[in-house]
């Protein structure tokens, strides 16, 4: 498994030293995952002689694709996500570019030999177990150059915020990567009785790295049209500063306004219900956060009394029509969030209810939007404006479809 994905790096890394081009574009996520695989990349890079031009998006939308792929002769990276849509790139690409993927969601096989699909899915790896974005992009760096070791414990930060654990602790190559940053003295892990809890050791003392990776979530997600994703790739690679705490409390305070406004919308009775899913619009009251925040808001509330726990909860939120540093782009899309209280959590577990991860996208799918990385118990997709009772409905027939099989 894992030798055959270092195989595959090193083939890629060897295409990247035959092309004349000597600058790299990046595109990224913006959670604490997808920033520590923007800043593994951004520094491996750099210290190859190599310009990077970092592009953080909050999902691979096909209207940014098509504006990049025009591009011919370049160097590409997805981290973070993207594994899914290989098939798509490789349309879009057509030999033109070379595309590489660094990816941990569940992926498909390219049909374009010059996008390289290395996600570690493919190789036997799973996403949600044993690797993250920020493990797979530290392999690559690796890779590329040994002396990219002391990227570990950045490579841990994302591996622990991106929250997937085996009893508590980090498994496999999550693990290892944690398990060097403690031989370099930049982490400690301590055991405890749920499983372990991660130190990271900075100049200022120790900070707990689920602490690190909600402040990177804060500047990524809170802070996406107001340069927060830089400031997070800056932490991850010099630690935090004043001007980043000072950064987060604001973030922090303008998501505590937006979300107890809409709260108290919510209570008013802007909660929709439909026989299986209750649901909300936020229209673009959420802005200037990035529109992952509306699968945030649907976190902090998914365990309330606001809801009722034997349904769906959806959120939508329109995507304003620019990405930071890309310029302005025509969207018209909504991005749809969804979440499930504790006990849907236990019937879709148990295979007595529709994982989101198949339910979201075949209603997505039907009304010709886009999906990329779904989970079963939190999923997004993006329909055009318009359409939101639409795929209510197309939903609803799929569980009504459930129901009576």
């Amino acid at each position: 498994m894992l030798n055959a994905l270092i195989d595959a790096m090193e083939h890629a890394i060897r295409e990247v030293r035959k092309m004349p081009e000597k600058a790299v574009q990046v595109f990224h996520h913006n959670d604490s995952d997808g920033l520590t695989s923007g800043a593994i990349l951004t520094r491996a890079l750099e210290r190859q002689g190599y310009a990077v031009r970092r592009f953080c998006l909050e999902k691979p939308y096909p209207a940014v694709l098509d504006k990049v792929f025009e591009q011919e002769g370049k160097i590409l990276i997805f981290a973070d996500f993207a594994g899914r849509i290989a098939p798509l790139l490789s349309e879009l690409n057509q030999g033109r570019n070379l595309t590489l993927i660094l990816d941990h969601h569940v992926a498909e096989a390219s049909t374009d030999p010059r996008v390289m699909n290395l996600d570690p899915d493919l190789f036997g790896l799973k996403g949600d177990r044993d690797i993250s974005g920020s493990t797979t992009c530290y392999l690559f760096a690796h890779t590329l150059d040994p002396v990219n070791r002391d990227l570990a414990h950045v490579a841990a930060v994302g591996a622990v915020g991106d929250g997937f654990f085996v009893d508590g602790a980090l498994v496999s190559e999550n693990r290892e990567v944690a398990l060097e940053a403690v031989r370099q003295g930049l982490l400690e892990i301590r055991h405890h009785e749920l499983g372990e809890q991660y130190l990271l050791n900075g100049s200022a003392g120790q900070s707990d790295v689920i602490a690190v990776g909600d402040y990177l979530d804060v500047l990524g997600g809170v802070g996406y049209y107001q340069q927060g994703p830089d400031m997070g790739i800056r932490v991850c690679l010099e630690g935090v500063s004043p001007e980043s705490d000072r950064m987060v409390k604001d973030l922090e305070a303008v998501r505590t306004r937006l979300f107890d406004e809409e709260i108290a919308r919510l209570q008013a009775g802007a909660l929709k219900q439909a026989p299986h899913i209750q649901w909300f619009h936020l229209e673009t009251r959420f802005f200037p956060m990035g529109v992952k925040m509306v699968g945030a808001f649907c976190d902090a509330i998914r365990t309330t009394d606001l809801i009722d726990p034997r349904k769906y909860l959806a959120g939508f939120q329109i995507i304003p029509d620019e990405i930071p540093d890309f310029g302005a782009i025509k969207f018209g899309q909504v991005k749809i969030s969804m979440r499930v209280s504790p006990s849907m959590e236990g019937e879709i577990r148990a295979g007595r209810a529709l994982g989101l991860n198949i339910l979201l996208p075949e209603a997505t799918g039907r009304l010709g939007g886009f999906s990329d990385a779904c989970h079963s118990l939190t999923a997004a997709t993006t329909v055009a404006i318009g359409k939101e009772e639409a795929l209510i409905d197309e939903m609803e027939s799929i569980l009504d479809g459930e129901s009576h099989g």
